[in-house]
């Protein structure tokens, strides 16, 4: 969607640029990674979890389910709409501040699927729970760079009539990550499946990254 606004709006060319290739990269990067470890593979835990709970109305359930997400990417697209409609061209140091920030958490989130592919991959580690890298640091790095991404439009939209619209998308991931469908309901399905989930929720932050406490 924001690769579509960069090419349909008449705003700033830079802009627009800046916010299809952000967009671009982050969409191309989070999309391969879903595709390559989830294709040929039975349904997500989550989705099979969800599936048993609404029985026979499954189908219908899972429906609703879609149609919201498509909803709630409507929301989160908000910023990059917002940005690529703008106009008013923003200073070097947003556009600069932004483009980091993007290589930053982009970049981060790579690492921390490539971390946990990798020890996911070892058989030796089948059962076990990945305490290596950023995951030593944090039970979810993932979320955390995912999270950084979406005030990259915040910074390009800083100053115009419509930003406070550009805040809708970090607090709306930020709320589906921390009390809905991230943190909460993977933790549930990891803990019943691995004893030592308990010790690393003890000593390693659900969140933010800080150095682990002892155990």
């Amino acid at each position: 969607m924001g690769v579509l606004y960069a090419l349909v709006s008449t705003g700033d060319g830079t802009l627009r640029l800046t916010v299809g290739l952000i967009a671009g990269l982050w969409g191309l990067r989070l999309g391969t990674h879903l595709y390559l470890r989830n294709a040929g593979k039975p349904e997500d835990s989550r989705y099979r979890k969800l599936r048993e709970d609404w029985g026979d109305r499954a189908d219908v359930r899972m429906l609703q389910f879609f149609i919201l997400q498509a909803f709630f990417a409507l929301l989160l697209s908000l910023g990059m709409w917002i940005t690529a409609w703008q106009t008013t061209p923003v200073s070097t140091l947003q556009l600069v501040a932004s483009v980091v920030l993007a290589v930053c958490s982009i970049g981060g989130e790579a690492l921390a699927d490539w971390q946990l592919e990798r020890f996911r991959s070892q058989p030796e580690n089948r059962g076990r729970v990945c305490r290596q890298g950023l995951w030593s640091w944090s039970r979810h790095p993932n979320y955390f760079f995912e999270c950084l991404h979406w005030p990259c439009y915040i910074i390009l939209a800083w100053g115009t009539p419509m930003a406070w619209l550009s805040w809708i998308p970090p607090i709306l991931m930020l709320w589906l990550l921390l009390k809905v469908s991230g943190i909460p309901m993977n933790e549930a399905l990891t803990a019943a499946r691995r004893p030592e989930y308990a010790d690393y929720i003890r000593t390693t932050s659900a969140f933010i990254p800080f150095p682990p406490r002892k155990r």
